[in-house]
């Protein structure tokens, strides 16, 4: 856990993919090896591109699907690579599973008066459970025409819960949507594992949420 100060948690932001549900990251690293590429090659390319590469400006919702597909083919051929993106997008939104501890989490800091909320970069029509319900607020990067790591995405979350960034910790398992985070003053945890998560929001927030 990182940053933070002497503010009363009032609000906790969640990331979906990697936090909330199972990470997206397992699935590209199975692709890769399947199909010979180098471990973080998908990774090197998408970062490459940068923030008007392919795979931001699909999770902006500036481009549709089939742009996002050939642009990404594109950028990944500047690299030598010729990439299967059709594959590679079907295995990500394979049988995305949500993580019952992290849900049940997010109830209890509800019943506590904590709000919450899922911040999540996506795109349109992504084959992923829905968690309408159960947070008070739900941004989606494709809806808003902003994406983590972009101040702008946090900004708005944080105007809807109506916090400040020092009454707020986030978590998400990107190093780079986290530092974004951190310079606005809320604190923030990294899950990697999502039960040291979980006990590190408890700590923070004095809720038992194991």
């Amino acid at each position: 856990m990182t940053g933070g100060g002497l503010a009363r948690i009032k609000a906790v932001l969640f990331d979906l993919g990697g936090v909330v549900f199972d990470s997206p990251l397992h699935r590209i690293a199975a692709f890769e090896e399947d199909h010979g590429l180098p471990a973080g090659a998908v990774g090197q390319i998408v970062m490459g591109a940068g923030r008007n590469g392919a795979w931001a400006r699909h999770e902006r919702g500036e481009i549709d699907y089939e742009d996002f597909m050939e642009c990404l083919r594109e950028e990944a051929r500047e690299w030598g690579v010729d990439l299967d993106v059709a594959e590679m997008m079907r295995r990500i939104e394979s049988d995305i599973g949500i993580r019952p501890r992290m849900l049940e989490a997010v109830r209890r800091l509800r019943r506590n008066g904590i709000a919450v909320a899922a911040i999540t970069n996506n795109w349109k029509d992504l084959m992923a459970p829905t968690v309408n319900g159960h947070f008070d607020v739900v941004v989606e990067s494709y809806l808003e025409g902003v994406r983590k790591p972009e101040p702008e995405i946090y900004r708005r979350t944080l105007d809807r819960l109506g916090v400040e960034p020092g009454e707020a910790v986030m978590l998400d398992d990107i190093g780079a949507n986290l530092k974004t985070a951190r310079s606005m003053g809320m604190s923030t945890i990294k899950v990697t594992d999502p039960d040291v998560a979980l006990e590190e929001l408890g700590a923070i927030v004095g809720i038992s949420l194991l």
